[in-house]
């Protein structure tokens, strides 16, 4: 049997299995609660600073006070993976989460009444499984009739655990292909993201995807524009429809995990042209070369699958 993970968890240190809440925490009542995901690459993780600096401003906009400064849990993060580490298959990386809730309360009314948060930081090696075939394959991506959230009404740039949307969203898209990928559009019938992933298409050269307004500000997105900046590909971030989309070049997704994949349907609606495109190859390398891994490599070994 292979040895339990440790996570820090309220000021200890226990086997994640030992990590529990109560009935009566508002992360499980209400999902009062903001999180981050990251992910090492040999050992390392990948942006921490954007992923704690996003968790600050979350929880700034929710009011939860976590109990601890920006750095203390940068150096959980870090002593997360440096006692995991050792447990990690060879060739292998880590996930490595960043859970708040704010406490016990059992009203919705009782949020100022909420005095001691739930702090959970912890790690699990990293299941590669889910999506190292479509490196290659490419995913379906499937567009729910579910809308994301309004910024009015719950502002999609605060990572929180209020995700009712993405379940039903899930459940619409895996009607059609029990292996799609849900993405949502806005209440204005713009594509807006995935659960968990940001959305992007390429016409003529030009990558596209949502403006800021009614999406999660992705690290995995900051890092493509990078990217994109310095092999000189042009990005717009704007507004754009599902025709936009089934017209496209090109179609990706991002996320922490897999970094990016190539689309190679839409609605069932098969994409021209090869799957990778030659501007997701570009970025695929260029991330590759950026963080010293074999993105596509390191996930079909690590997922038992031949060249």
């Amino acid at each position: 049997m292979a040895e339990s993970f440790v996570s820090y968890f309220n000021g200890e240190w226990i086997p994640t299995e030992e990590c529990k809440i109560s009935l009566d925490d508002r992360g499980f009542r209400l999902g009062d609660a903001v999180f981050e995901v990251d992910r090492t690459f040999n050992g390392k993780i990948f942006d921490l600073d954007g992923h704690l600096d996003r968790l600050m401003r979350s929880l700034k906009v929710t009011r939860i006070d976590p109990g601890l400064s920006r750095q203390e849990m940068a150096d959980i993060s870090y002593e997360v993976v440096k006692r995991n580490w050792g447990k990690v298959p060879r060739g292998s990386d880590m996930t490595v989460r960043q859970v708040i809730t704010r406490g016990h309360g059992f009203n919705v009314v009782d949020a100022n009444n909420s005095k001691q948060p739930t702090v959970f930081i912890g790690g699990a090696a990293m299941n590669f499984k889910r999506y190292a075939h479509l490196y290659k394959e490419g995913a379906h991506v499937v567009f729910a009739r579910t809308r994301t959230y309004h910024p009015d009404s719950l502002d999609p740039k605060v990572k929180h655990q209020s995700r009712m949307n993405f379940v039903l969203a899930d459940l619409e898209a895996t009607d059609v292909d029990p292996k799609a990928w849900p993405v949502l559009l806005d209440l204005d019938g713009n594509i807006a993201e995935g659960t968990g992933f940001n959305f992007w298409i390429v016409k003529d050269g030009v990558i596209k995807t949502a403006g800021d307004r009614a999406i999660l500000q992705g690290i995995s997105r900051n890092a493509i524009t990078k990217l994109a900046k310095n092999l000189g590909i042009p990005i717009e971030f704007e507004d754009f429809q599902l025709y936009d989309a089934y017209n496209a070049d090109e179609a990706f997704v991002s996320g922490t995990s897999h970094c990016l994949l190539p689309v190679s349907k839409l609605d069932n609606r098969p994409l021209d042209g090869p799957t990778p495109g030659p501007v997701v190859k570009q970025l695929l390398a260029a991330w590759s070369e950026t963080v010293g891994v074999d993105i596509i490599g390191q996930a079909r070994k690590q997922a038992g699958i031949g060249s």
